[in-house]
């Protein structure tokens, strides 16, 4: 499980406090305006950011204070972080071995991610031979060789047209499953939330003003929720 307690951080003007639990495996939604706190809440998370106040636990360990390698957490950005220099498949081995230098049994955990996002004829190419769709994957299969238990998503597919983020969502939810993620993903449309979770915190101003499962809350919408409808 997931816990923060009574999460507090102040920047430049804005406060985030929030506390929340979030089970093993379970898919959680952050939706919220710009300036809500979604990417603040996942930076908190990740380790980019260290709270005022507060702790961040995985399974009963504090881990508030440890370094960014050393969290249970992967993390995929909107722009994707591909050096354009690299292939689909160095870019991808960056998540194991900084340095490229990959065993055999490296090379082969990074020609079975690329496999697990349908790019294993495409691990030669650089990012500008392939297509939006096919960059969005190459992020996505190096975090998942990172092999991390939980995956934050800080709307990595905003730039992709309806039809590819879509695709997208559906291969996420399945990786998810497949692999019993927990994962958080930043997102301003409802119905990508959705698409890929079960569970929503609507964030106004750096607070939760909701938490609650995605299944059937369109039938009976809280007020809060109206204004994404």
């Amino acid at each position: 499980m997931l816990s923060l307690d009574e999460l507090g951080f102040t920047q430049d003007g804005f406060t985030l406090s929030l506390s929340g639990e979030i089970a093993r495996g379970a898919r959680v939604a952050l939706l919220g305006a710009s300036g809500s706190g979604k990417s603040t809440l996942l930076a908190l998370i990740a380790g980019f950011e260290r709270p005022d106040a507060g702790r961040i636990l995985w399974d009963g360990q504090d881990i508030t204070a440890a370094p960014v390698a050393a969290r249970p957490v992967s993390i995929l950005f909107q722009d994707g972080n591909l050096f354009p220099h690299l292939s689909a498949f160095d870019n991808v081995a960056l998540g194991l071995r900084p340095d490229l230098r990959l065993s055999s049994e490296d090379r082969a955990l990074v020609t079975g991610c690329l496999s697990q996002v349908g790019l294993a004829d495409h691990a030669d190419k650089r990012p500008a031979a392939l297509s939006g769709g096919q960059q969005a994957r190459v992020a996505l299969a190096r975090m998942l060789l990172r092999d991390r238990p939980v995956a934050l998503l800080d709307e990595p597919f905003a730039a992709l047209d309806p039809g590819l983020k879509t695709d997208m969502l559906a291969l996420v939810r399945e990786l998810c499953a497949a692999r019993g993620l927990t994962l958080l993903m930043a997102c301003h449309d409802l119905r990508d939330a959705e698409r890929l979770c079960d569970r929503l915190w609507l964030l106004e101003d750096g607070a939760k003003v909701l938490d609650a499962g995605l299944p059937g809350l369109r039938e009976d919408p809280p007020e809060a929720l109206r204004p994404w409808m």
